[in-house]
């Protein structure tokens, strides 16, 4: 059989299949891939599988693993038993991240019930203690990871192995773009990058044009962003060359996917040095509603996430699919408290506390509530015995997290941990029915959400996941 003289530089499979036997391997090709190759890259809006009841999503992300034990989990227990051998109290003990078994160690803080609906909350919280009746804990949730780098690809992309797509990435690839002049998952980063690194907000085995953009907390939020008069014109004849020198590879060879993603990715690059200096501005917000969410205190933790969840607002009004705000730094070890709970509670809980509560009502005076998702969560609990004298260890076995905004039941408590806090026992959840329940609200049925990748249909629950109706308010 003869095939056809090479070039000298390397080539792709595809265009061997292609100059191999007149082409006819590349037919083959082409009909198998046909059915998802051009929805793959396409960053049009999708139709949902039914009526979505949000379009966009808020990922309030307290890196570390907050403490349910000290924020929304009140167990008096604790109390009681303050300062004793938990072996004896509790009995038997999981092995913890760095078994350094403390005593018993009730909350330094104290809880009251708020809202009609008599939730409890911590007084670290007291502007959140207002917004309760808007929130639905889920009191039940475990990890099958307790260190931090595979509990946040757990929490992110529903597997604890590097390389698997992002849940924004997947949300981007279910439903498209619904503002072609700004990505569709976008992390505002405010200082900190997670254990894992940006592996937690990649694409994986998806087109890279769904992967998160990393927006840092600056009015200059990425690299070269600001352009002159001088400097659009030049750009835009790039642009224009560019796309010339793609479409003659693309006549040479064919439609090939990295080529469309790179084309896709100049044009929104390029559209971006538009909408993000206007995205930023936050000049023509009111000096009330700054100071509603925090940007002027005195506390930089504050006002670095208040800026992120007044930007987050803009987002949303802007058609962005899936915002993730990550935490500011200068606070210590992020919500990692394995020693002097107290302060890095503290810290944390006022960096976050009134910029979120003026996030739900700055959403809610705009009529943008309804058609958003908030999810505040961690990777993970802490213990209800100390690490060494003040701290907590890392908890997989039973924390909590919350939701608000459109389709949730606001005021609800579903799941339980035991009297220790230690272990959920009712309404046991993972990261995979979150994850259901979160395509759930955007119309989205997690088990028909799939991209085909070696040799099987992947999706972003594998093969586990229930919607947890139990929230959901119809």
């Amino acid at each position: 059989m003869h095939c056809g003289r090479f070039r000298s530089k390397a080539v792709s499979r595809r265009e061997v299949l292609r100059q191999c036997s007149n082409g006819f391997g590349a037919v083959a090709l082409s009909a198998l891939m046909a059915k998802w190759t051009p929805a793959a890259n396409s960053l049009q809006p999708k139709q949902p599988h039914f009526d979505p009841q949000v379009s966009s999503v808020i990922f309030l992300y307290m890196d570390g693993g907050p403490s349910q034990l000290d924020t929304f989990d009140y167990k008096p227990l604790l109390d009681r038993f303050d300062g004793q051998d938990p072996r004896q109290a509790i009995g038997k003990l999981e092995p913890t991240q760095f078994n350094n078994i403390g005593t018993v160690m009730k909350s330094p803080w104290k809880f009251g019930r708020y809202g009609e609906s008599g939730n409890w909350v911590s007084d670290l919280f007291p502007h959140l203690q207002q917004q309760v009746d808007d929130l639905a804990f889920l009191k039940g949730m475990t990890s099958t990871f307790s260190e931090h780098t595979f509990a946040n690809y757990f929490l992110h992309t529903g597997s604890g192995l590097q390389g698997r797509p992002s849940m924004g990435a997947w949300i981007n690839y279910g439903l498209g773009t619904m503002n072609e002049d700004l990505p569709g998952f976008v992390v505002l980063n405010g200082g900190l990058i997670p254990p894992g690194g940006l592996d937690n907000f990649n694409s994986g085995f998806l087109p890279a044009t769904y992967q998160g953009s990393i927006f840092k907390s600056s009015e200059n939020p990425v690299a070269n962003i600001r352009r002159s008069e001088v400097t659009e014109v030049a750009q835009r004849n790039k642009l224009a060359l560019l796309q010339q020198l793609d479409q003659g590879i693309v006549d040479r060879i064919g439609s090939e996917d990295s080529l469309e993603t790179a084309i896709a990715n100049y044009e929104t690059a390029f559209k971006m040095q538009s909408s993000v200096p206007e995205l930023m501005d936050l000049s023509q917000e009111s000096a009330s509603t700054k100071r509603m969410y925090g940007m002027e205190d005195e506390w930089n933790g504050t006002k670095i996430f208040a800026r992120q969840c007044l930007v987050a607002r803009r987002l949303v009004e802007r058609g962005v699919r899936f915002i993730e705000l990550t935490c500011p730094g200068g606070n210590g070890d992020r919500w990692d408290q394995h020693s002097n709970l107290r302060d890095g509670h503290t810290k944390n809980c006022r960096t976050v506390d009134q910029p979120i509560a003026a996030l739900i009502q700055d959403l809610k005076q705009r009529g943008l509530f309804e058609s958003t998702l908030l999810v505040w969560a961690g990777e993970f609990g802490r213990t209800p015995f100390a690490q060494g004298r003040d701290g907590r260890d890392h908890n997989p076995f039973g924390f909590t997290v919350w939701l608000a905004g459109g389709g949730i039941k606001g005021g609800v408590s579903y799941g339980a941990t035991d009297e220790w806090g230690y272990k959920a026992i009712e309404g046991k959840l993972e990261i995979h029915d979150l994850h259901a329940t979160m395509l759930h609200l955007l119309g989205v049925d997690h088990t028909r959400s799939t991209f085909r990748f070696s040799g099987r249909d992947m999706r972003l629950t594998d093969v586990h996941g229930n919607v947890i109706h139990e929230i959901l308010d119809a």
